[in-house]
């Protein structure tokens, strides 16, 4: 088996079974060719941190405003390329484990909520903001609610998964530098345009993982075991 089929297939075992797209699996290449490199020697949960401590970086670029917000694009991808790093480098190298796995999610919804106060300074209204990362939290809580109670993977790759999430606040920091002013045309913040984006991607993502979390749940919870007997004395 090629050494690419075999991430392939430890990236499905952690995402319940689920085959990668083309488009997933041309990005798991590239991350497991950085993942090769001198950057395996950092700890997954390292690296985890490491992408919320560059997304408050993007944030304070934001402060700054135009065209400082360039940065802000470019250390929101940094921070998608750290998010897939940490979960290649602990398959890579035999670190994968149950507590890294909630470190990654605790950073990750750490992550969610620094984007939505980068919205909110690319001009967004703090509702629509908030709308955005409740939006996030309640995707996330109710998958994993669905596998606490015995769902074997994610339910279903929806629209808002979290890359979406980054690329929504990248395009809005990089439309921010190239067009101070706003959107072309009807003059819109940038961080109102994608706020709105995020929501609609946000209902229309909860949608798919309600669908799959209706085929994927198990319909009624395993049987509890029964008392341990002993050998007859």
């Amino acid at each position: 088996m090629a050494p690419e089929d075999t991430g392939d297939t430890g990236w499905s075992a952690l995402h319940g079974g689920i085959r990668p797209s083309p488009l997933v699996r041309g990005w798991l290449r590239v991350v497991r060719a950085l993942a090769a490199g001198p950057v395996a020697r950092v700890p997954p949960d390292v690296l985890s941190a490491s992408g919320v401590v560059v997304l408050v970086g993007a944030g304070a670029l934001a402060v700054v405003g135009p065209p400082w917000t360039v940065g802000t694009a470019l250390l929101v991808v940094l921070a998608g390329v750290l998010d897939g790093l940490d979960g290649a480098v602990a398959l890579r190298t035999g670190r994968a484990r149950p507590l890294g796995a909630v470190v990654d999610a605790v950073c990750d919804r750490l992550g969610d909520l620094v984007l939505a106060g980068v919205l909110v300074v690319l001009g967004a209204p703090v509702g629509w903001a908030v709308a955005t990362a409740a939006l996030t939290f309640l995707h996330e809580y109710a998958r994993a609610r669905a596998q606490a109670v015995g769902m074997p993977g994610v339910g279903a790759v929806t629209v808002a998964e979290r890359p979406t999430r980054l690329i929504v606040v990248a395009l809005a920091a990089a439309g921010s530098a190239a067009f101070p002013a706003g959107v072309p045309g009807p003059g819109w913040a940038w961080g109102t345009t994608f706020a709105v984006t995020g929501v609609a991607l946000g209902i229309v993502g909860l949608g798919q993982l309600a669908s799959g979390l209706g085929r994927s749940v198990p319909a009624s919870f395993p049987p509890e075991p029964g008392p341990q007997t002993g050998p007859d004395r």
